[in-house]
């Protein structure tokens, strides 16, 4: 996925300054700058809005990676797929939803949040075919779902274990699956997400060797 020209500028702005904090900072508060850096710069390879927090600002034409999101998602829902869409952020999960409703694609959104009546009645509507895209919280939606409907996962950002992603996407490999299961990974170009994939590889090969 390719930056837009105002990521690009966003990244490059919060690299330049945030480094500067790190070479004059010490011990326990280098070690959050770094942390916050990371975080900052995976914020702005999603969407500019996720990293300014405008929760009511534009979207369309903003991000690479929401472009790509919306030929996948259109796609599958013009071939009557289903797909689970994973991201580690709530706040993420909130733009993407809103993105959704405004293209009047039918979706819905499981965050940390949502209530055991609310989760349930989710799942029933996904597996039933109501709801051809499912947005979940990486962490919220890890264990415990059986959603054998989807026949395509999405992972709109990138979590640094691996064991993590796997749980996620075994949402849709489990007992009564019939379909093959197509697995997307959205990782921006020439940014830490190629670095953060490159890990994942790394630490997968680690534990199949293993």
């Amino acid at each position: 996925v390719n930056l837009t020209r105002e990521q690009v500028g966003l990244y490059e702005a919060v690299v330049r300054n945030t480094l500067a904090e790190i070479e004059a900072a010490v011990g326990i508060q280098r070690r959050g700058l770094v942390v916050k850096l990371l975080t900052q710069l995976k914020q702005i390879c999603n969407h500019p809005a996720h990293f300014l927090r405008q929760t009511d600002g534009r979207l369309p034409g903003r991000s690479g990676k929401l472009e790509v999101f919306d030929e996948l998602v259109e796609e599958i829902v013009a071939e009557e797929g289903a797909v689970l869409v994973f991201t580690q952020y709530a706040q993420m999960g909130r733009l993407l939803s809103r993105h959704l409703d405004e293209k009047k694609i039918r979706s819905q959104f499981l965050h940390g949040g949502t209530t055991i009546k609310a989760r349930e009645k989710m799942v029933h509507k996904f597996q039933g075919g109501e709801v051809p895209v499912f947005v979940l919280s990486l962490k919220a939606a890890g264990v415990g779902l059986n959603l054998t409907t989807a026949d395509h996962v999405i992972h709109f950002d990138r979590w640094w274990n691996p064991a993590v992603e796997d749980q996620a996407t075994d949402r849709a490999h489990r007992i009564g699956q019939t379909k093959n299961v197509q697995v997307h990974r959205l990782i921006s170009e020439g940014t830490i997400e190629e670095s953060i994939d490159e890990l994942i590889r790394s630490k997968r090969s680690l534990a199949d060797a293993v």
